[in-house]
């Protein structure tokens, strides 16, 4: 993996999303009253939301789930709901205490029921993990998308070394219309700007994730592309291979 170009974007979204947009994100991930632009993407992200969760199974029960760039933890809830035990990791300590303010008490880290949340501040790729337990399901839903080709296929194999049973990731798909929105926020000076999202074709990825031997216990095993104006984003699903199992652990923690 390139560390040096993942851990260099890293940096930025921390600042990013623990500073810059922290505001906007915690609005926008509410009911409250957004910009049209922004009720677009809040649209998107729910049905991307949703669409990822159709992909889980119903009951979840006994199982334990990585929700790795979990914002402020709409899908960890959702999980938990259905029964998990899940760790939601993101990079942005002051989303975190959000996800944490928000979310039921039932469901916290001492739960008595079947579901739980474990909320920490940190990198998905080296998430917090009783005495190396490895996670059933790992979910990335739109943390990737700052992140170039090489660098997803990177975080995905160093995700395979603690993932049982499927992986389920989002892109930011190479499309025409996706290409001109990025080019039009290049023109916003650059102390307002996002981090860039790095478009990434579908079958391209696909490739490199075929050819890379740290993934060759995975399979793409479906894939869905919401677009809702303003959002765009493409969701994969690897599932590990029947008869394999996790043999290694990941690499070293990313400094």
């Amino acid at each position: 993996m390139a560390d040096f170009t993942y851990l260099e974007r890293r940096t930025r979204l921390k600042t990013y999303f623990d500073r810059t947009a922290v505001d906007a994100w915690a609005k926008l991930t509410t009911d409250a009253p957004v910009s049209g632009i922004r009720a677009t993407v809040r649209r998107g992200r729910e049905e991307m939301r949703s669409k990822l969760m159709s992909w889980l199974p119903d009951d979840l029960v006994g199982t334990r789930l990585l929700d790795a760039g979990c914002g402020t933890g709409l899908l960890a809830v959702d999980a938990a709901r259905r029964g998990a035990a899940v760790t939601a990791v993101d990079l942005s300590p002051t989303l975190i205490g959000l996800a944490r303010e928000r979310a039921p008490d039932e469901l916290g880290p001492e739960a008595t029921g079947a579901g739980s949340i474990s909320f920490h501040a940190g990198d998905m790729l080296d998430p917090p993990r009783s005495a190396g337990a490895t996670f059933d399901y790992v979910v990335a839903m739109d943390s990737l998308i700052h992140y170039r080709a090489a660098d997803v296929v990177g975080a995905l194999s160093r995700i395979a070394g603690i993932t049982d049973r499927a992986i389920l990731i989002t892109f930011a798909p190479r499309t025409p219309l996706l290409t001109v929105a990025l080019a039009l926020g290049r023109a916003f000076p650059k102390g307002d700007r996002s981090p860039e999202i790095e478009p990434v074709s579908l079958k391209y990825l696909e490739r490199m994730i075929a050819a890379e031997p740290r993934l060759s216990a995975f399979k793409v095993a479906r894939t869905h592309r919401v677009s809702r104006g303003f959002y765009t984003s493409q969701a994969l699903m690897l599932e590990r291979s029947s008869g394999t199992a996790v043999s290694a652990k990941p690499d070293g923690a990313l400094a």
